[in-house]
Order: structure tokens, then C-alpha cells, then sequence
């Protein structure tokens, strides 16, 4: 039997994975220009930069989890919702797949015949596929997109930490900015890569907001160190 894979079967951990990195760049990078702005020790700087990859890492993934858990929850709702319609009213639910079908495109005595043949097949599953919209694909999974926004928050953090834990001034201040701004690109193409998507919009799009905040703190920085 012939499978052909697609994209969409990735969409629940890519999503967090992406948004996890992209976060990490932008939030840890923008710390580390931030404090260095403000004239601040290598020291403070480097801790600064790994209490920021921690908390956001943790951050992003009780967010997820919550996120996700409440989706889940949601979900199993629905599923026992339409598990009680279809032991408790049968005929009205067979009458709702009919209905769907026919609203496809397909004749009443078609649809009439697919309902019935794929209700004997896996009732619940048909409904929650063709009534809800429900697949295998798009079930909410909490710790799959908690474990996958933790650990891409962490890598997408890792440079700018590493950066501050070797540079300082200036110079610093520069590799983090040039870096994370070559990074988001790079995770714009990628995401919209894996996507199937076009690149040239995710890039501009996530590089334009990486600058900004990376600008906005910098001007923060430099306006706090000089009061201090």
C-alpha cells in the first residue's frame, strides 16, 4: 500500500519547535545586548544570559503544556460527547453524516451508502473525522509540545549564552546581534522549508521583529547604564 507523507503530520511539534527557537534567539539575545548596553560586567552578563535561558525554556514549556493539555482536554470532551450521540441517538447522527456528505458533492443515495458503510467501519472515528474535523494528525499531544518548545527555546539560546560567556563590550554586543539576527533567518527558511511553505516572507518577517527587539533593548541598556 502506497503512504505519502506529508507535512501536515508534523505540524503540532513543529510549530512548538519553531516557536520555541525563535523565542530563545530573540528573548536571550536581546537580554545579553540589552545588559551589555548598560556597561555591565562580563560576569553578571553571562549569568544574566543563563538565569534567561532557563527561565524561558521552562517558561515555554509549562506554557505549552497548559496550552495543549486544555486543547487535549477539549478534544476528550468531544470525543465522549459524540460517543454518547451515537449510542444514544443513532439515527439522528447517521441522518448528520448523510447530511455532510451530501454537502461534499456527493448524490443522496452515495452518501447514504458512505455513511453507512464507514459508521460500520469505525463509527466514532467517522464522526470525529468528517463532523469535528478530528485526525490522528492534529490530536494535541501536551508533552511532546512541552519537551519540543524546552528544548528548541534552550538551543535557540545557546549562542548568545556562549557568545557572553567569551566576549564582552562592544564586541559582544555586535557577535550577538549579527548572529542572532543570522540565526533567525536561518529559522525562518527552515520553518517555512519544513512547511512547504514560500521562504522569502518568513525570513524577512522574523528577522524585521528579531531587530526590533534587539534594537529596543539596546536602547534600554544604553539608557539605564548612563543614569547609573
Amino acid at each position: 500500500m502506497h503512504h505519502e507523507p506529508h507535512r501536515l503530520d508534523r505540524i503540532g511539534w513543529l510549530r512548538a519547535a519553531v516557536l520555541g527557537a525563535n523565542d530563545g534567539i530573540v528573548s536571550t539575545a536581546s537580554l545579553v545586548v540589552g545588559v551589555a548596553a548598560a556597561a555591565t560586567s562580563q560576569e553578571t552578563i553571562l549569568l544574566t544570559a543563563f538565569a534567561g535561558l532557563v527561565a524561558g525554556a521552562m517558561s515555554m514549556a509549562a506554557g505549552e503544556y497548559v496550552s495543549v493539555s486544555s486543547q487535549a482536554d477539549s478534544e476528550k470532551a468531544e470525543r465522549a460527547k459524540e460517543a454518547w450521540e451515537l449510542e444514544n441517538q443513532p439515527k439522528a447522527e447517521r441522518l448528520e453524516l448523510i447530511s455532510i456528505y451530501k454537502n461534499r458533492g456527493l448524490t443522496a443515495d452515495l452518501a447514504e451508502q458512505v455513511a453507512d458503510q464507514l459508521t460500520a467501519h469505525d463509527a466514532l472515528g467517522t464522526h470525529l473525522r468528517d463532523e469535528l474535523g478530528l485526525t490522528k494528525n492534529f490530536v494535541a499531544k501536551p508533552l511532546q509540545a512541552a519537551g519540543a518548545s524546552a528544548l528548541s527555546f534552550s538551543v535557540g539560546a545557546l549562542s548568545p549564552v556562549i557568545l557572553a560567556g567569551l566576549f564582552h563590550g562592544t564586541m559582544l554586543i555586535g557577535l550577538v546581534t549579527v548572529s542572532a539576527l543570522l540565526l533567525l533567518a536561518g529559522l525562518g527558511a527552515l520553518g517555512a522549508w519544513l512547511g512547504g511553505a514560500p521562504m522569502g516572507r518568513p525570513v524577512v518577517r522574523v528577522t524585521f521583529w528579531g531587530a526590533a527587539a534587539l534594537a529596543a533593548t539596546a536602547a534600554i541598556g544604553s539608557v539605564f547604564g548612563a543614569v547609573v
